[in-house]
């Protein structure tokens, strides 16, 4: 457990260094809608679809899992979250481009209805940023504070 720690911390920090060197632009936005479950203490597993939209171009549409690690306690019904989409300016934006594997970290509470928000970094070579703070909304009773990791495929 410390291993995936460290390594998720590796992750982070190389990939906000990363971000500081380049600009990065407006690129679109990424809804999804994750489906319920429960936290099971110190993780969790759930899988999601989301549409990846940008000015000008059709949308693209996504499958993937989100999982936390670290604070996770509680059952939450189908939640939907909201991203504005960052690229480095140097990154060209195309179909698919989102695929790939995202890391970063994400808090939320739950009573009834709640909010939470993600901040995710990583995608195709590490070129996109998920707004920092995005805001979802869902029901349930839940408490999550962790690390999380977003695949795209």
């Amino acid at each position: 457990m410390k291993k995936i720690f460290l390594a998720a911390a590796a992750i982070l920090l190389s990939a906000g260094m990363a971000s500081a060197a380049e600009t990065r632009v407006q690129v679109g936005r990424l809804s999804c809608d994750v489906e319920g479950g429960v936290g099971l203490i110190i993780a969790s597993s759930k899988d999601m679809t989301c549409t990846f939209t940008r000015k000008g171009h059709r949308p693209e549409h996504y499958n993937g899992t989100i999982d936390k690690l670290g604070l996770d306690i509680g059952i939450t019904g189908r939640t939907h979250i909201e991203w504005v989409v960052f690229s480095a300016s140097s990154t060209r934006v195309r179909p698919g481009s989102l695929a790939g594997t995202y890391v970063g970290g994400s808090s939320e509470a739950t009573l009834g209805v709640g909010l939470g928000s993600n901040w995710l970094i990583g995608g195709s070579r590490r070129g996109f940023a998920l707004q920092p703070v995005s805001i979802q909304a869902q029901t349930g009773l839940n408490l999550s504070v962790a690390f999380s990791r977003l695949t795209l495929y």
